[in-house]
C-alpha cells in the first residue's frame, strides 16, 4: 500500500474539539526535540499535515488545533515507528511537551514554589494531578476529572484526541501518560511515578483512564 492510501486513511473526519494553538504547539516542539527535525517532516507528511512544518500553531489560546491531527499525528507515529517504538516514542513526546511548555502554564507554573514543595508528597501528587485535569479542563476541549482510589489515582479523559474516532486492541493515549508522568515529577521536584492507561476509547470504552500508583518509584 503506498503511503498515499495509507494518509488518505487517518482520521479523515474533523472531530469539532479543540486544543488551543499553545497546547499543540507544545506537542510540536516536543517532537521537533524527540524526532529531530527530518523525523518531524516525515510523520507530518504521513500524516498529511505537512503545512504544518513551515507554519507551526502559534502560541495563542484560540482552540484551534482539532483532535482529528492529534489523532492523525499518533497513528502516523505508529506507522513509522511500530507498536512498541511509537509508543516509547510519544512516551517522550508527552513527558518533552509537558517540560518544554505546559510546566510554564497558568497553574502549574505555581508548583513550583517552594511553600507548595514543602507540602507532603501525598498532597502535592493530589494538587499536581488536579492542577492538571483543569489545565485540559479550562483551556481546551478535553475533559479530565481525578478520583482517589485505596492505592491510586485514577485519572479519567473523556474524549483523548490521541483515541479521537480510533479503533484498536489496546490503549494508544501514550503521549497522554507521558504528560501525567512528567507533571508529576514536575509537582513532586523529581518523584516518578508509575502510570498505566487501563481503558482508552480507541478499543471502545466509553473514556480513557490511567491509574497512578499512590507510591513513587523506589519508595515504600
Amino acid at each position: 500500500m503506498s503511503t498515499q492510501t495509507k494518509n488518505a486513511k487517518i482520521v479523515p473526519e474533523p472531530s469539532g474539539l479543540y486544543y488551543p494553538n499553545r497546547f499543540a504547539r507544545a506537542y510540536f516542539d516536543a517532537m521537533e526535540e524527540v524526532m529531530g527535525r527530518h523525523g518531524l517532516a516525515t510523520l507530518l507528511g504521513y500524516a498529511k499535515l505537512d503545512h504544518y512544518l513551515s507554519d507551526p500553531p502559534d502560541r495563542s489560546l484560540e482552540r484551534n488545533f482539532d483532535f482529528r491531527d492529534i489523532a492523525a499525528m499518533s497513528i502516523a507515529l505508529e506507522e513509522m515507528y511500530g507498536a512498541r517504538g511509537g509508543r516509547g516514542m510519544a512516551l517522550r513526546i508527552g513527558r518533552a511537551a509537558f517540560a518544554m511548555n505546559l510546566k510554564d502554564f497558568g497553574i502549574m507554573r505555581g508548583l513550583a514554589d517552594s511553600a507548595f514543595q514543602a507540602l507532603p508528597l501525598p498532597m502535592r501528587v493530589d494538587f499536581g494531578l488536579q492542577a492538571l485535569s483543569s489545565l485540559f479542563n479550562n483551556f481546551s476541549d478535553q475533559r479530565c476529572e481525578v478520583e482517589t482510589e485505596n492505592n491510586a489515582y485514577v485519572f479519567n479523559i473523556y474524549n483523548s484526541p490521541m483515541a479521537w474516532n480510533r479503533m484498536a486492541e489496546k490503549p494508544v493515549c501514550h503521549a497522554q501518560v507521558g504528560v501525567i508522568q512528567e507533571g508529576l515529577r514536575w509537582a513532586t521536584n523529581g518523584y516518578e511515578f508509575h502510570v498505566m492507561e487501563t481503558a482508552c476509547a480507541a478499543t471502545g470504552r466509553d473514556h480513557c483512564t490511567f491509574r497512578i500508583n499512590k507510591t513513587a518509584i523506589g519508595e515504600w
